[in-house]
């Protein structure tokens, strides 16, 4: 039996607070679970691609064994936010109405202080992981790591994926060496990226990629820009995740010459 990779599906029940946190105005809630999540919603600035690569990458990471806030969907009644007095949040609940996607919130969490080592294969494992989802947004700047618990927790791939942006010439992106690498916060730490890339091997099928994208649901693959059926964007994720998996090598490469 291969790991549970399935979601659940929970109902917002009240909006507690905003994040600010760049653009995309995440939001602390409660469902009718009786937890909290960090919502991630699909009326903000990226709107459901961002869901996307939160859910693609979240869910590769679970797999390789990182630990990462439980993913739910996260359902959004038509009347929610109506009493909201923020104009800007309210607009936002309005643009997001159904399906949208939430991460458990890890009370207590601490920001990861990059001064601070940590074993070199979960080093390696993470900058594997960021350079195959093609991850812009962990840095120095912005590590989106947490201390939870003693463990070392991977949060927000929103900025993964960044090809589906422009939603063109994807044989070149999915062969992407992902010079970006350059900039991520756990590479002079990462000294086990050949082991990470024969774990990652191991622990990753086409099958498997397959079985995530599947999660995807068909109301994010809606798009205006795009004659394509939600079931062929799927596809060119697909496509996409196993070609780089096959490919490695070009972004490995990067990450080893990178470290220098």
């Amino acid at each position: 039996m291969g790991k549970d990779i399935s979601l659940r599906t929970v109902k917002v029940v009240r909006y507690i607070l905003p994040l600010r946190e760049g653009g995309s105005l995440p939001a602390l809630a409660e469902a009718d679970d009786g937890f909290k999540y960090v919502l991630k919603f699909r009326g903000a600035g990226h709107g459901t691609k961002m869901l996307v690569s939160e859910l693609l990458g979240g869910k590769i990471a679970s797999v390789l064994g990182l630990q990462i806030p439980e993913l739910v969907f996260a359902t959004l009644d038509d009347d929610f936010g109506r009493s909201e007095g923020d104009e800007e949040i309210q607009d936002l609940l309005k643009g997001s109405e159904g399906l949208n996607l939430g991460l458990h919130y890890l009370s207590g969490a601490i920001a990861y202080d990059p001064t601070v080592k940590i074993d070199p294969f979960l080093a390696s494992k993470i900058v594997w992981l960021d350079a195959f989802i093609t991850n812009i947004d962990r840095t120095f700047n912005n590590t989106n790591l947490l201390w939870w618990h003693r463990e070392l927790w991977v949060i927000d791939n929103g900025a993964s994926f960044y090809f589906h942006h422009s939603w063109n010439d994807f044989e070149r992106h999915a062969l992407n060496p992902f010079p970006h690498i350059k900039d991520h916060v756990l590479l002079s730490q990462a000294s086990m990226l050949d082991e990470a890339d024969q774990f990652a091997h191991e622990v990753l099928s086409d099958d498997l990629l397959e079985e995530i994208t599947k999660l995807i649901p068909g109301e994010w693959l809606v798009w205006n820009h795009t004659q394509e059926t939600p079931e062929e964007i799927r596809g060119v994720y697909l496509n996409l995740l196993k070609t780089r998996l096959h490919h490695s090598q070009n972004f490995l490469n990067t990450a080893k010459d990178a470290r220098g």
